[in-house]
């Protein structure tokens, strides 16, 4: 039987199931190999450092919840179906939202310059249509649910034995009436 040939992108897909089941700080180069079934050689070929396998590992995180969060989204309800997607993966993809929200961003230096980076940028004017509100009010409230659904979905991704789905929906569905009321 030949070898199996091992590519950058079996590599980085090893490291990010093993990331998926606990964490990023359970990747190491000897379990990919033990996952692929080769020598710890083809692995070290692809990657310089464990920093830039991290950061590909992130990258497929972030991949996976985009995925996953657009698998989710109502379109007749896109605004509250997706941030209950982002609360959704916190709690039955703990390892990846926690890889996505501490992931690096770099040359972000306001909430803006991270509204601008993170978010879809059709959304605001969706919002705005769908609220009857302005854009730039759309994209204020958009911005408060971005930081309050990171926020809790961060506490949802570490308590244990987990806080029940339906009291995390709740609360952020109260602090979108509180933001959307302050608007």
């Amino acid at each position: 039987m030949p070898k199996q040939r091992i590519t950058k992108e079996m590599v980085v897909e090893a490291a990010f199931e093993l990331a998926r089941r606990g964490g990023l700080e359970r990747v190491t180069v000897k379990g990919i190999a033990e996952k692929l079934g080769c020598s710890v050689q083809p692995i070290y070929s692809y990657c310089e450092n464990m920093e830039g396998l991290r950061n590909d590992v992130a990258e497929r995180a972030r991949r996976f919840l985009r995925e996953y969060v657009e698998a989710r989204a109502d379109r007749g309800d896109l605004f509250r179906s997706t941030g209950r997607a982002y609360l959704q993966a916190a709690k039955e993809e703990p390892h990846i939202f926690r890889m996505f929200i501490f992931q690096e961003r770099k040359n972000i230096s306001s909430l803006e310059e991270f509204y601008r980076a993170e978010a879809n940028p059709l959304m605001a004017r969706g919002i705005a249509d769908a609220l009857g509100i302005g854009v730039s009010e759309a994209a204020r409230l958009h911005l408060n649910m971005l930081i309050y659904t990171v926020g809790i979905g961060t506490v949802f991704s570490v308590a244990t034995p987990g806080i029940p789905a339906e009291e995390v929906f709740s609360q952020q569905e109260q602090a979108y009436q509180a933001f959307l009321r302050a608007l």
